[in-house]
């Protein structure tokens, strides 16, 4: 979709707190030309001390780019895509970086955007907030979903071969609504429950002496109870449904727990944290096989589409996507099948 083949796309950053901060450092720290702009006039002023090109109007920013990253609050995408597509060309790529998928993905379709606009979510931060605490390395090796479509392929493109060699990240395709669903246990329940741990000690009479021995698990358990609680709420009630939907299922393995526990049932709960150990043995020890496929450009986009999304919601990851001699050639990694449960299909037919 970027009309200048051969060579690097002009980029703006739309919202510079951490995320955006630490998408527009990196870009900047490439040598790619980058504008960043943002609504706070303090946070302009800190990225031009940067170095940071930071135009005062948003129109400025983003009229003669190719990228364009929206890093807004979650409640801000539909109206600032509204806004930053009529102040660009028609050829320019957006993607945001917001934690739920669904939302801006169906504003995106109500307005006519889906051959412009491609959702993503980069699954990296920090508790911290702001452009100070941005750093440009917050990507690397992280997974950075993308959701592709048939009429945004080569949008999808695009920026894929952007974030895996800028940003030194794993592509991963998704649909929105499985982005959404996946999230909800991946990310957002880990924030309610990292929450109502911190909250509960909060409240109680043993405060400070929880604080006393709190170790590596309670740390790490209520990590991202540090994060902006506004940014927070923000995540929550835009994937609501997933998220209560979700919560279920670990309410209810909860509920086992507790069953076995009042029963005084050993054989149980070793049964229960088994399953659970194994799970987080294979978060740590997945190995993959190849994925790798090449698609002719201008064909149809179908079968280039069901590769993708298959891809990803098996657990797999694009790691290179190449463009050249009228074709676009991918090199996919899927998950080998563990004991805890097998890696979906991918139809990955021959090699790249």
């Amino acid at each position: 979709m970027v009309d200048r083949p051969g060579r690097a796309p002009r980029v703006a950053v739309v919202g510079t707190g951490l995320i955006g901060g630490s998408v527009l450092l990196r870009l900047h720290e490439h040598g790619t030309d980058v504008v960043g702009w943002d609504p706070d006039e303090a946070t302009r002023v800190e990225g031009r001390a940067r170095g940071v090109n930071f135009p005062e109007e948003l129109a400025d920013a983003v009229r003669d780019r190719d990228v364009v990253f929206l890093c807004g609050p979650l409640s801000t995408l539909p109206e600032t895509l509204r806004t930053v597509t009529r102040h660009t060309r028609p050829g320019c790529v957006v993607t945001d970086v917001g934690s739920t998928k669904g939302a801006v993905a169906g504003h995106a379709a109500a307005y006519g955007l889906t051959d412009r606009f491609v959702p993503g979510h980069p699954m990296a931060g920090t508790e911290r907030a702001g452009l100070t605490a941005a750093v440009p390395t917050l990507f690397d090796g992280a997974a950075w979903v993308l959701c592709p479509s048939a009429a945004g392929m080569a949008g999808f493109r695009t920026l894929a071969a952007l974030v895996i060699d800028v940003f030194a990240a794993r592509i991963v395709p998704m649909s929105a609504d499985v982005h959404d669903a996946a999230a909800a246990l991946a990310s957002h329940i880990p924030h309610l429950l990292a929450g109502s741990l911190a909250g509960a000690v909060a409240g109680t009479e043993l405060r400070d002496a929880v604080l006393g021995l709190a170790a590596g698990s309670f740390r790490d358990g209520t990590r991202v109870a540090g994060t902006p609680a506004r940014r927070t709420a923000d995540m929550l009630l835009n994937n609501r449904e997933q998220v209560l939907a979700q919560l279920g299922r670990v309410t209810a393995f909860l509920d086992e727990l507790a069953a076995a526990l009042r029963a005084g049932d050993a054989d149980a709960l070793v049964a229960h944290y088994q399953r659970a150990r194994g799970l987080r043995l294979a978060l740590l020890g997945r190995t993959t096989r190849p994925a790798a496929r090449s698609f002719a450009l201008g064909a149809e986009a179908d079968d280039e589409l069901e590769y993708l999304l298959s891809l990803g919601s098996a657990g797999g990851y694009l790691t290179a996507c190449r463009v050249a001699d009228g074709e676009v050639a991918y090199t996919g990694h899927v998950p080998e099948p563990d004991a805890a449960g097998a890696a979906g299909h991918v139809p990955v037919g021959p090699e790249a």
